[in-house]
């Protein structure tokens, strides 16, 4: 069995579960911002009635979340042992860092937003949202830079592992591990910035689309018709302004790549030979064997325009690219790249159609496109889904890209294929992978019966609006213990 194989399938598996619920818990937590805002600017209870429901729909999610992100930090050290050496530094002091500016700012107020409700004031259950939204965003920036530095790699060095102050010799191989040098260039890195905002934006346009997924059926059913459009109009305001930044984002992100890791871009537009007035596929069939994309329909010159803003220039292809950088798998990064692109662009309309309507008062007469926006959610997770395989597979054959010297040549980097632990066999990790398959197919029908659930009971009344009592607060602070445990634990997000 391909121990390699098996082991980038593993991860697959775990990570690509477990994403399914950071971003929505960051997307949602930037809506219930929105709706508690509502609320003590308009004193109107039916945005209280909202919160609550959304509040008790992200304290799901943050559960599953946390449950299913502990398995990766098990998989470093038992598939990825070389890797772990050989990134350890960097990511210990990241992973630090999420710690101290992110897990005791969520944890501290987490317990206050789902407990606290009738414990604290309005303003100050306002202020602990606030903190559990940053919470979660800065969760996402620290292991997004980790990520990025395994992208485009800097302030470090290499240097041989010491054993009794000895370089560590395996096999007559030296062991080495990247040393950080300067730990704002590592976390400031190229893509970091880009990645990032990228990553936000697709979090807040799952959340909008989540919401408006389910006041959409509450309306098409003419349940809890206020509430529902209240919430879904807001969800659209937020849908439709991060539809339209991220746009602007991919672009800078494309742009980005191709400066950074001109492979993996030659690899999401099929792009297998250096040529000028280089075409922008909309779709296709890259054929590795003819090494050309089939069945496609693409823009003439619009690659070069959009990389360098003049279609006369040329862009860089395979044929050119994989001698020094290797050639990434061109089907899988196409197709997962092309697929988050199409989902940007239809969201794109489909908001600004909503909004059209909404602002001409027709929307919630429109049927279809409530039908619509009940499905639409299921692409946002599609589409963050595959933006992360497209990052992942179009940086292989290396887990830790190279980087240029000032001679213009490609060195240092780590390959997948070097990454892996000696001492884990190919039966071991098919039966985990069959272990971590059941028990996650379990979790996945255990979260859709709960999320049923809630949805069905919906929205509760709201309560009169209480005032804050010293006593009252330090009761709903000491709740935070029993989930302390559990919001440490997001750094795997």
């Amino acid at each position: 069995m391909d121990v390699l194989l098996l082991s980038r399938l593993q991860f697959a598996l775990t990570i690509m579960f477990h994403y399914i619920f950071p971003p929505l818990t960051i997307g949602l937590g930037v809506v219930l911002v929105y709706l508690e805002g509502m609320y003590l600017w308009k004193k109107e209870a039916i945005y209280e009635t909202a919160a609550k429901f959304w509040t008790k729909i992200f304290a799901l999610n943050f559960a599953i979340g946390v449950a299913t992100g502990i398995v990766m930090e098990f998989q470093f050290g038992t598939n990825w042992a070389v890797y772990s050496r050989f990134v350890g530094d960097v990511f210990g002091s990241a992973l630090a860092a999420e710690g101290i500016f992110a897990f005791f700012l969520e944890s501290g107020f987490l317990a206050v937003l789902v407990f606290g409700w009738d414990r604290v004031s309005p303003k100050f259950h306002f202020f602990a949202t606030i903190m559990v939204c940053l919470g979660s965003i800065f969760s996402s920036v620290w292991i997004t830079v980790a990520n990025s530095w395994q992208q485009t790699p800097t302030g470090f060095h290499i240097v041989p592992i010491l054993r009794d102050g000895q370089p560590w010799v395996v096999e007559g191989v030296t062991q080495m591990r990247a040393e950080i040098t300067d730990f704002w260039a590592m976390v400031f890195n190229p893509s970091s910035m880009h990645r990032l905002v990228h990553v936000w934006i697709g979090a807040f346009i799952l959340g909008a689309f989540f919401v408006m997924s389910i006041s959409a059926w509450y309306l098409l059913r003419g349940r809890h018709t206020e509430f529902a459009r209240r919430s879904f109009t807001g969800a659209l305001l937020l849908g439709t302004m991060f539809s339209l930044a991220q746009f602007i984002s991919g672009d800078l992100q494309a742009k980005n790549v191709y400066t950074y890791q001109p492979a993996k871009l030659a690899a999401f537009e099929g792009q297998y030979h250096t040529e000028t007035y280089a075409p922008l596929h909309l779709w296709g069939w890259p054929d590795d064997q003819t090494r050309e994309v089939k069945y496609g329909v693409a823009l003439p010159g619009m690659l070069s325009w959009l990389v360098h803003g003049d279609t006369t220039q040329a862009v860089k292809g395979l044929d050119e690219l994989a001698p020094a950088w290797g050639t990434p798998p061109v089907w899988l990064s196409f197709q997962s790249y092309h697929l988050m692109v199409g989902i940007g662009v239809l969201y794109i309309v489909a908001t600004l159609y909503a909004t059209f309507l909404r602002w001409r008062g027709r929307l919630f007469e429109k049927r279809w496109v409530l039908w619509f926006f009940v499905f639409a959610v299921l692409l946002a997770f599609v589409a963050n889904e595959v933006g992360w395989v497209a990052a992942e597979v179009g940086r292989q054959p290396w887990i830790v890209y190279p980087t240029v010297n000032d001679a213009g040549q490609v060195v240092g980097g780590l390959l997948t294929s070097h990454a892996l632990s000696e001492a884990v066999s190919g039966e071991q990790v098919l039966g985990s992978i069959i272990m971590f398959g059941a028990i996650y197919t379990l979790l996945f029908f255990l979260w859709l019966f709960v999320l049923n659930h809630k949805i069905q009971q919906g929205p509760e009344p709201a309560h009169v609006e209480q005032t804050t009592k010293f006593g009252e607060l330090m009761d709903a602070a000491s709740g935070r213990v029993d989930h302390h445990a559990g919001s440490m634990t997001e750094a795997e997000e």
